[in-house]
């Protein structure tokens, strides 16, 4: 009986040792904020978040892999909750909802295929890429419908997939399984932010506007007599639409598909008359907003550029404010357009929408004279950017007055050459100088900056040597004269302090001292300014110095480009405007991509073009030739009395009658890639 338990203690013993090793040796540490924040999480492991249960979600959480309120089944206080645990605040959620891109089912296809053997998206992909005709089309199996876990789409009739907005909690599931791109989150934000890549199934007039609008969809519901919501399309990209109606050059139109048969689609008359139709029954259509973000930002110049990114910013939640040096918001609307061409009426109207969207104006108010950069930094706003305009509209108010310090130690080189060696204008020129793309007139401009106190010149060109505008004898006596000459380079930051220029970045990396920066250009370019970002416990923000004006450093970069111009960035890169912009509404598309570059800024985000991004030299499904369409002749726009226009009586131009808009719309052949509502071939279901 001793010996058992003799025996039996033993072995305790060494099970106990066994144990207390395998303790040590098989511990696995648990992050107690991560218990913290999973014990919040509601349990229901649905995978709305994207991640594979609760846990993973409050891991995601920690690791700064999610948000705080990534779990689309918790509430508003939940997200509080966990923000409070993690020592952060968080900002109201923008609701997502999933929104199909497709617009053509296979139901209604004249020429169907069969997926033998094959039912999910994914597997019909894999094994033969899709639809046969276009890559990007709805494969109509049904994937996203079985995959949402909250049974928020079903499969219409027509065979595309059909979200229910109440339920719909955003979640990305049904996106992350459609192996198409067909099915996405959408949002105000994400809406504002998006360029529009090689997997969207884009119109051929949507890609030629440079606002992006999204034509065929308004002109559709103008087909359907529902125009308020033809302009709640329209506003999407354009917050000018009524003025845009009048005076646009139609880039759309120029790539319309009915040119094949007859006449492009009288696609901005249709804008036009959706607008007036707004307009006449004063019954204003406000696009969504984003939730606020109290956000300030300022923007300098109240011109199409300036208004267009105040606009989107409101759109985005943030509060804009617009400075004006002029008495009147409009810039060259108000001032180089004729008024039958364009009333102020018309253009007030419109500009009136975008106040009301929440932009606060301040005009008589100009840059280097009644605030500063620095000022507005060290005052209530976070970014400033800037939208002054170019040489066309500053000779319209400065007609031959000194130009404005608008960026600090910064000058146009027609400046430089107008001041001359005996300083005319009297411009600060530094003993540090940069001038970029200088070309022909870079010794005449050395010259002046030498008489003028410049120790040091420094020349960036973006070509390379061999291409260079300057020949070798003119590189020769520049170097011999002391200057430092950088081919292949692009300036693509400037640094300061107060109201100095400190520093400029060539090419991401080389850092030149500056004091002066000399522009060929003929205006200042779209420069956003913020301050520097500070690492604040383990949070990246900008923490707000307390300190003045003239103590405050700042950054300065540009919005990112244009998509036609590639991955250039950077001060004068291929794409910059040189002067004003050639029309209005490429004005406009560039004040959305300045909204969305301050945006991305504020939250640490890549100012990167996303992949694939379309341009005019992107090779996409296309057609040449169309069959079994009716022509329909284009309807002329009707005219005024000539008699009236010149005392400004009437508008040159009269506008489309409701019964001429609806005839106009049904001219579109709705047509998206390669495909289009066939109405010649009668369609039999397989029996």
């Amino acid at each position: 009986m001793i010996e058992a338990f003799l025996v039996m203690g033993g072995m305790g013993v060494i099970i106990g040792a066994g144990l207390a090793v395998a303790s040590k040796v098989f511990y696995v540490y648990v992050d107690p904020t991560v218990e913290k924040i999973d014990d919040l999480l509601p349990g229901a492991n649905c995978g709305g978040c994207g991640m594979p249960g609760c846990a993973a979600n409050a891991e995601a959480i920690v690791a700064g892999k999610a948000a705080p309120n990534s779990c689309v089944a918790g509430t508003d206080e939940l997200a509080q909750a966990i923000a409070e645990v993690m020592g952060i605040s968080i900002e109201a959620k923008e609701p997502d909802i999933a929104l199909p891109g497709c617009t053509y089912g296979v139901k209604d296809a004249a020429l169907k295929f069969s997926y033998d053997g094959l039912s999910t998206c994914q597997a019909a992909a894999m094994m033969y890429g899709g639809m046969k005709e276009c890559q990007i089309g709805c494969l109509g199996l049904g994937s996203c419908a079985t995959a949402c876990p909250f049974d928020a789409i079903k499969m219409g009739e027509n065979g595309l997939p059909v979200v229910d907005e109440v339920k719909c909690t955003g979640c990305g599931t049904c996106e992350r399984v459609c192996p198409k791109n067909i099915i996405t989150l959408s949002s105000v934000t994400r809406r504002i932010l998006k360029e529009y890549t090689t997997d969207d199934c884009t119109t051929p007039c949507q890609r030629a506007c440079p606002a992006g609008i999204n034509i065929s969809e308004y002109v559709h519901q103008i087909a359907e007599k529902n125009y308020h919501k033809a302009i709640q399309v329209i506003k999407e990209r354009n917050p000018f639409p009524t003025v845009i109606g009048r005076i646009c050059p139609r880039p759309c139109e120029t790539d319309c598909r009915r040119q094949l048969i007859d006449e492009p689609v009288a696609i901005n008359f249709l804008k036009r008359f959706a607008a007036d139709y707004e307009m006449k029954n004063n019954n204003r259509v406000l696009p969504f907003k984003a939730p606020e973000t109290e956000r300030r930002i300022a923007v300098v110049g109240g011109g199409v550029e300036g208004l267009s990114t105040a606009f989107f910013a409101a759109r985005l939640g943030h509060a804009p404010t617009v400075f004006e040096a002029t008495e009147k918001l409009g810039g060259l609307l108000r001032t180089a357009i004729a008024q039958y061409r364009l009333s102020h009426d018309i253009l007030d109207w419109d500009i009136t929408g975008i106040i009301e969207m929440g932009v606060e104006t301040r005009t008589n108010q100009t840059l280097g004279k009644e605030f500063t950069i620095a000022s507005l930094l060290a005052g209530d706003y976070e970014t400033v950017f800037l939208a002054a305009g170019g040489w066309d509209s500053r000779t319209e108010r400065l007609k031959d007055d000194a130009p404005e310090e608008a960026v600090p130690g910064t000058f146009l080189l027609i400046d430089l050459l107008r001041t001359g060696a005996e300083n005319k204008y009297q411009l600060k020129i530094a003993k540090d100088v940069v001038m970029a793309e200088s070309g022909k007139l870079t010794a005449d401009a050395v010259k002046i900056c030498k008489s003028l106190g410049a120790k040091k010149v420094t020349v960036v060109f973006k070509n390379s040597k061999q291409t260079a505008v300057l020949n070798d004898a003119e590189i020769k006596a520049l170097e011999s004269d002391g200057v430092t000459i950088m081919f292949d380079s692009t300036i693509t930051r400037m640094t300061g302090k107060g109201n100095n220029l400190t520093g400029i970045t060539v090419n991401t990396n080389t850092v030149i001292d500056a004091g002066t920066l000399i522009l060929e250009s003929g205006r200042l370019p779209e420069l956003i300014f913020s301050l520097p970002k500070t690492e604040k416990e383990g949070e990246n923000e900008t923490e707000k110095p307390k300190m003045p004006a003239d103590q405050l450093e700042w950054i300065a970069v540009t919005s990112y480009k244009n998509p036609e111009h590639g991955l250039s960035n950077g001060l004068l890169t291929k794409g910059d405007v040189i002067t004003d912009f050639s029309a209005a509404i490429r004005a406009i598309g560039a004040g959305r991509r300045a909204a969305a570059s301050i945006h991305k800024i504020l939250y640490n985000m890549d100012l990167e073009l996303p992949r694939h991004a379309i341009t005019q030299q992107t090779i996409l499904q296309n057609v040449d030739h169309l069959e079994n369409v009716k022509p329909s002749s284009r309807l002329i726009m009707p005219l005024n009395n000539i008699n009236d226009i010149p005392n400004q009586v009437a508008e040159f131009e009269k506008g489309f009658t409701e019964q001429m808009a609806v005839a106009e719309a049904n001219r579109c052949l709705k047509c998206g890639l390669v495909c289009y509502a066939d109405q010649t071939v009668t369609i039999r279901e397989a029996s």
